[in-house]
């Protein structure tokens, strides 16, 4: 058995307390043996325990008593109550209100061992179980999403106080900018965290598969259903459904989701029976919505459904101050996952980052960052190593001209550039505003009126 597993016995007959310590310690365990229950529910604040064994009869504390404060203040914990021989009632009872078996006294050493190996995997279960929804919380949670601008500080916001509740969950944004990881965020935060997060993109799928893929189908509903298969409304049951690129659903798919929303039942694909399910949908899209419904191409009724809670996503070019610690981010990742030599971008270098206009956003960025600590030969990733268009000025050039509207008209296309160029500034200036200005050709005084103007903002 494995030294790790920790025991806490309790018993106030000090004869039974040495000779359980010195069977359990024999079987491979850590023993903590103590005759007063209340020294030994002390002890659980102190220290890690794995399984508790207790008798049911003591003065101070009974084991019912001890059961109930562990059951409450440390749930994982298994707990095995010692009961005098032929008193069922009581074993019947702690049974009843928790405990994770009984064991007779006078007992059989093969019977206890049997039961605490039992209750000691029980408790490498729950262990196991903690650590991976640790490490999922650690992996998918806010601290996932990089940043320290205004922008993204206000989607945290957002986020975490969207999290708790029941709402449905609009995400928009440019492609890229991490809308997937936001629901995750939003699901890992949430009190479902512990059910599953079931993701469909919308547009990877044709209205007809589609439609089995959400629903699930019963067999014989139509040709090669062999089976009956579950829909992802199904398996989402207690937890999040993320629907990605929802502006893509046909208008029969839109008429389905909102019938789910509304009723929150649905019925498989060539069945007749309502199945009820629990969950909470977020939904994403790079389109305007808003525009969609004016255009006939997407329901009035189900954008409001979907459109409770709106979480707008910025580019990463308005979000230049993140640049930096994005790019140390997904370079400690490449280091962790794939084993390559830590390397650092040259300052010069991070200013062409900071200053390119990322047409791909953080999905572009992290593509970049992967290529240049996989290529670099040297220690510090330079100029030279970084890709071609984010070298060339005028790709750059034509990279912000591209992402602007066409239906602008010249003195506002102009003033966009300006206000872009004055945030690459900042950015290179590490937002020493008489550096910007210098770097600007421009008075401090008319960088500050343009800052003003354009409500551009430090950090």
């Amino acid at each position: 058995m494995s030294d790790q597993t920790h025991l806490l016995v309790l018993d106030d007959e000090k004869n039974y307390l040495l000779v359980l310590e010195a069977l359990l310690t024999d079987a491979g365990y850590k023993v903590t043996a103590l005759s007063d229950p209340e020294t030994g529910l002390a002890f659980l604040e102190e220290s890690e325990v794995d399984v508790i064994v207790t008798d049911m009869k003591m003065p101070k504390l009974t084991g019912a008593e001890v059961l109930a404060h562990v059951k409450k203040n440390y749930p994982q914990i298994p707990v095995l109550i010692m009961t005098a021989f032929g008193s069922i009632e009581s074993a019947v009872e702690v049974m009843r209100t928790g405990a994770f078996d009984y064991i007779t006294k006078p007992f059989a050493n093969d019977e206890l061992l049997l039961a605490v190996q039992n209750a000691a995997e029980l408790s490498r279960a729950h262990r196991k179980y903690r650590l991976l929804t640790e490490n999922l919380e650690e992996r998918y949670g806010l601290k996932q999403i990089i940043g320290k601008s205004r922008a993204i500080r206000d989607t945290l916001t957002m986020v975490d106080r969207a999290a708790p509740s029941k709402s449905t969950v609009l995400i928009t944004g440019e492609s890229g900018t991490g809308k997937e990881l936001v629901a995750r965020a939003i699901h890992f935060s949430s009190p479902r965290k512990d059910g599953p997060f079931i993701s469909v993109n919308c547009m990877a799928l044709n209205p007809g598969v589609l439609e089995s893929e959400l629903f699930g189908h019963e067999k014989g509903s139509f040709t090669g259903a062999v089976a009956m298969k579950r829909g992802r409304f199904e398996l989402a049951h207690g937890g999040t459904l993320f629907l990605d690129e929802i502006g893509e659903l046909s208008h029969d798919m839109q008429v389905k989701l909102l019938r789910v929303l509304q009723e929150r039942k649905i019925e498989r694909v060539g069945g007749g029976q309502e199945i009820e399910v629990d969950i909470r949908i977020v939904t994403a899209t790079n389109k305007d919505l808003q525009e969609e419904v004016q255009k006939g191409t997407f329901r009035e009724d189900l954008y409001y459904r979907l459109n409770v809670v709106h979480i707008q996503l910025p580019p990463l070019r308005e979000r230049r101050e993140d640049i930096p610690l994005l790019a140390s981010h997904f370079a400690e990742k490449v280091v962790r996952e794939q084993g390559v030599e830590r390397r650092a971008f040259s300052t010069e270098a991070m200013d062409y980052l900071t200053g390119y206009e990322w047409p791909g956003n953080i999905r572009q960025l992290e593509n970049v960052v992967e290529r240049c600590m996989v290529l670099a030969s040297h220690e510090m990733i330079t100029v030279e190593d970084l890709p071609q268009e984010i070298r060339d000025e005028e790709t750059q050039l034509k990279s912000a001209v591209d992402l602007l509207p066409a239906k602008l008209d010249l003195g506002d296309t102009l003033e966009k550039i300006e206000a872009a160029l004055i945030r690459r500034a900042l950015v290179r200036s590490d937002f020493v505003q008489v550096k910007a200005a210098e770097m600007l050709n421009v008075s401090k005084s008319l960088l500050q009126y343009k800052l003003k103007k354009y409500q551009i903002t430090g950090h």
